[in-house]
C-alpha cells in the first residue's frame, strides 16, 4: 500500500471526528431544521474517491451536523441520528453509498 492510501486512510477517522461540534452531555440536543440531513443532493458523489476535503463538502451540501465513514467490513451502531450523513467507502476507497442517520 503506498504512503498517499495510508495517509487518506488514517485523515478519514479524523476528518468524521472534527467535523461534528463536540456536545458536553451524554445526548445531544435535537437537531434544529436546518441540521436535518438530506442526502438527496449528494448523490453524485457515490463513486468518487472518500477524502478528507469530499467529506467535508458531503457534509456541508446534506445540512447534516455529523458526518460518519464507513469503511469496508466495519461495525457500525445502528442508532438513527437525524442530523448525520454516512458515508460508505468500498477497499478502494470509492464512496458506494451515502445516507442519512
Amino acid at each position: 500500500m503506498n504512503s498517499r492510501w495510508i495517509a487518506i486512510a488514517a485523515a478519514l477517522p479524523l476528518a468524521a471526528c472534527a467535523a461534528g461540534d463536540v456536545s458536553t452531555g451524554s445526548t445531544p440536543p435535537p437537531p434544529t431544521a436546518e441540521m436535518t440531513c438530506n442526502a438527496d443532493a449528494v448523490q453524485s458523489y457515490v463513486g468518487q474517491t472518500a477524502t478528507a476535503e469530499l467529506g467535508s463538502v458531503i457534509r456541508k451540501a446534506t445540512g447534516a451536523r455529523t458526518l460518519r465513514w464507513g469503511p469496508p467490513r466495519s461495525a457500525m451502531t445502528m442508532d438513527y441520528r437525524q442530523d448525520r450523513v454516512n458515508v460508505m467507502y468500498d477497499d478502494a476507497y470509492k464512496i458506494t453509498q451515502i445516507s442519512c442517520g
